[in-house]
This record gives structure tokens, sequence and C-alpha cells, in this order.
């Protein structure tokens, strides 16, 4: 059942990303240029979604347990670090770049258009590096032991 609610979601928000205009990278380029020649539509969209969400939390607060699920999964962490500010940076400088964020990618990637395709592999490359050093900064180094030459070596 889980499996089907997530194919149903995301159906929804794939239809929802192409309806609003957000896998139109010259539509997001536009919204972004708050500088140049703006285009405040897609402030709609954002404002729309961030309305929809909050009632869809404001349910899920008021329910003992959710419905496809065993328990719910509320994010535990709220501080702002370094890693989060990095990321953010990094995401807002690609997505300035070239008007496509990761979810209006994937829809896109339906198109197999050459620029689509080399995003989507650059961006999974670019989490699979991610992980591989993160995964490395969390394993404990092992510490080398090399004896030190003493007077009783010679």
């Amino acid at each position: 059942m889980q499996i089907l609610a997530s194919f149903i979601c995301g159906l929804i928000f794939g239809a929802g990303l192409l309806i609003s205009g957000m896998t139109y990278p010259q539509k997001v380029l536009g919204f972004l240029d708050i500088f140049g020649a703006w285009d405040a539509t897609l402030a709609f969209v954002m404002a729309g979604a961030v309305a929809v969400t909050a009632a869809g939390f404001a349910i899920a607060r008021h329910r003992a347990a959710p419905a496809l699920s065993a328990r719910f999964l509320w994010p535990d962490r709220s501080d702002i670090d370094a890693p989060l500010v990095t990321g953010a940076v990094l995401f807002g400088i690609g997505w300035g770049l070239v008007g496509i964020c990761p979810g209006p990618a994937l829809v896109n990637l339906a198109g197999l258009t050459l620029p689509i395709v080399v995003f989507v592999v650059a961006m999974i490359l670019g989490m699979i590096g991610y992980e591989f050093w993160r995964r490395r900064q969390a394993t404990p180094r092992a510490v080398q032991s090399t004896a030190l030459p003493s007077r009783a070596d010679g």
C-alpha cells in the first residue's frame, strides 16, 4: 500500500510541477532574476504549496498515527549548521545557473533531452560523491602506531 501511495504522490507532485511551470528553466530563471525582468508568478506556486502543506501538517499533527506507516517521521533536528548552509548555497548556485532543481529535473528526464540527462547524471554523481565523503568523514581513522627507533634498536 505504501508503494501505491508513493506512486500516487509522485504523480501528483510531477503534475503539479508541470502545470505550474516549475519544469521550464526560463520560467524559474525569470523568477530568480529579482533585479532584472522578474517573473513573480512562481511565488504564487510556492505560496500555494506552503498553504496546502501547512494544512496537511496541521491535520497530521492531530492524528494519533499516520494512515500508511507505523509511526510519524517528524524531523528531529532544527539547528542550522555548516553542512546545511553549504548545501543551501550549492543548491542555490546550481538552481540559479540552470533554472532546474532536482524535482523538475526528474520530471524533465522523461523528455530525454541531452542537457537534462547530463544534469541528472551530474546531480547523481554529486550525491554519490557527497555520500562517499560523508562516510569517509564518519569512519574512525586507524591510528598509526609505528614504533619509534630507540637506543635498544642499535
